[in-house]
Formats: structure tokens, sequence, C-alpha cells
């Protein structure tokens, strides 16, 4: 049950599906003036409706500590660890990367397309988490149809740990 929401397995779904659309996430991490600065840790995933997890998107942490420690501080995105976090195994293939350093940053999810493509027709959200070791948290949600009728930029706005957020997705 390790892997129960994790792109690497879709579930059999009964209504229509996508057939190749896309969707990539542009985010900006602002720099913050503060005394302590460490990278946020970071998570997207896709709900549906039911604000039940469909697929994890991207789980950004520090991949590089020993004997893989940097896994212990993914608790602190409580809502993507209450959701799915606890129930996958970290690193997730191809979901898992790297914390980002302050900047522009546009994140495409080739692994996810099997699932997305499964996906049945309905609203869905984008959800970007952040938490920052010595620093805050921030939630930000972005409301989407899939399958996407027509290309679209979905504009949104982080508050202190995020800024801004394009959800991009293609037919």
């Amino acid at each position: 049950m390790k892997l129960r929401y994790s792109i690497a397995l879709s579930l059999p779904l009964a209504s229509a599906s996508a057939m190749a659309a896309d969707l990539a996430l542009k985010l900006e991490i602002p720099q913050l003036n503060v005394a302590e600065y460490h990278r946020p840790y970071l998570a997207a995933w896709l709900e549906n409706a039911d604000q039940k997890v469909v697929a994890n998107l991207a789980v950004l942490y520090d991949t590089k500590k020993k004997d893989n420690a940097g896994t212990k501080w993914v608790k602190d995105m409580r809502q993507w660890w209450r959701k799915s976090g606890r129930d996958v195994e970290l690193p997730i293939d191809g979901v898992s990367g790297a914390t980002r350093a302050p900047g522009e940053h546009t994140l495409t999810f080739p692994v996810a397309k099997a699932a997305l493509d499964k996906l049945p027709a309905g609203q869905y959200q984008l959800v970007v988490e952040a938490a920052r070791e010595a620093g805050g948290r921030e939630l930000v949600k972005v409301a989407l149809q899939w399958p996407p009728k027509s290309a679209q930029s979905i504009p949104a706005k982080g508050k202190e740990e995020l800024g801004n957020i394009v959800v991009q997705v293609k037919p």
C-alpha cells in the first residue's frame, strides 16, 4: 500500500479520459530577506473534486543528505503529508527531486503523463505546498478543468513562501 497515491499506480477509471493532454507548472520561489534562509521543500499534486489525491506531481526536498535524511522533514509539508506523503516511499521515481533556489522554475511531469491521460473528465485542483526550515508554510490551489478544451495559462499567487504560479494546460 506504500504507493497507494503514486502516479506509478493508476486505478481503472470508468469515465471518459483525457487523450494526450499536457500539464506544466511555472512557479516562483521568492528570495526572502531573512537571517537564516533555507530552500523550501515543495510538493505539487493533483486533487479531484472530493479533494482526494489522484497524482503526485513533484516532491522536492534535500535529496543529497546522507542516508536519505532529507526525508525526515517532508512531514513539514503538512497537507501533502496527510493526504499522500505518509503512504508513499521516498524517493518516488520521476517525482522526487532536489529543492530549488530562489527564482523562476518550470516543472513538467513526463512520468505523470500516463496517469493524467487516464483521469476522467472533470474539475480538479493543482495544489502546491511549500515549507521552509526556520521559515513558514504556504499552500496554493489552482482550479482547472481536465482534460483541457483549449490551451490555458491559469495564474495564482502565493503570499510569502511562494510567488507567482502559472498552471499551463494544453489539449
